[in-house]
């Protein structure tokens, strides 16, 4: 339950679900369409974390190739091409949230904040 809690980027309280009481007074929790907000949350909140742990995981194999080329000059270039993948994914990943931040500066849209509107 524990790591269940650490995943959700949101919690269920804020609208994944509608609440209907039956006439016997019992409360049933209803998934709605609202409830995508918290999939399309909770999916990017995983992604941003893989790539993450991808990208340190990247360092540390390219940083250990190369301590271990010794003096090799197809091995230290292997890590030397590690490195380099690690370090364009690290600029791809500052890129887009870079751009992401830019779109919401200047047309006031927050893309990363998924929002269904619905009528109530």
């Amino acid at each position: 339950m524990a790591a269940e809690k650490i995943l959700l980027a949101q919690d269920w309280k804020t609208g994944c679900y509608t609440e209907y009481t039956t006439q016997q007074g019992e409360v049933i929790k209803v998934a709605t369409i609202k409830g995508f907000e918290c999939i399309f949350a909770n999916i990017l909140n995983i992604v941003v974390r893989f790539a993450g742990i991808a990208l340190f995981i990247m360092f540390l194999v390219g940083g250990f190739k190369y301590l271990t080329s010794g003096g090799d000059p197809k091995k230290s270039q292997a890590a030397q091409q590690t490195l380099t993948y690690a370090i364009i994914g690290l600029v791809v990943i500052l890129g887009a949230w870079i751009i992401f931040l830019l779109i919401k500066e200047f047309t006031g849209v927050d893309v990363l904040n998924f929002e269904i509107v619905t009528e109530q």
